[in-house]
């Protein structure tokens, strides 16, 4: 046996990178995607402090349910692009909302 033969490694014993293997994970991305651009990243101006924006009010339920995950769990601004004053203000309506059973 050569010296070559013996550190190479047959090809059924090389080990695969896990790290570095892609997964499938399209099922959590699939709502964020609303709030994304095409290139992938974020929109940096608060879609709720432009001109025409929507007013937030606890009544306005179909605008809340936007800023809501799949489990009713309030969505990050990180997420949406939201600045932080319209962020808590839209939390505060989102809890009213849930206290008085609309969402």
């Amino acid at each position: 046996m050569s010296k070559t033969n013996f550190l190479k490694r047959p090809n059924k014993m090389k080990r695969k990178n896990k790290k570095f293997q892609k997964r499938n994970s399209t099922s959590s991305l699939n709502k964020l995607s609303l709030f994304q651009k095409t290139d992938g990243k974020f929109n940096r101006s608060c879609p709720l402090s432009i001109k025409n924006a929507p007013i937030i009010d606890y009544k306005n339920v179909s605008l809340l349910k936007k800023y809501l995950s799949e489990n009713n769990k309030i969505l990050s601004s990180k997420i949406t692009s939201v600045s932080s004053g319209k962020q808590k203000k839209l939390t505060k309506e989102i809890k009213k909302a849930k206290i008085l059973g609309l969402i």
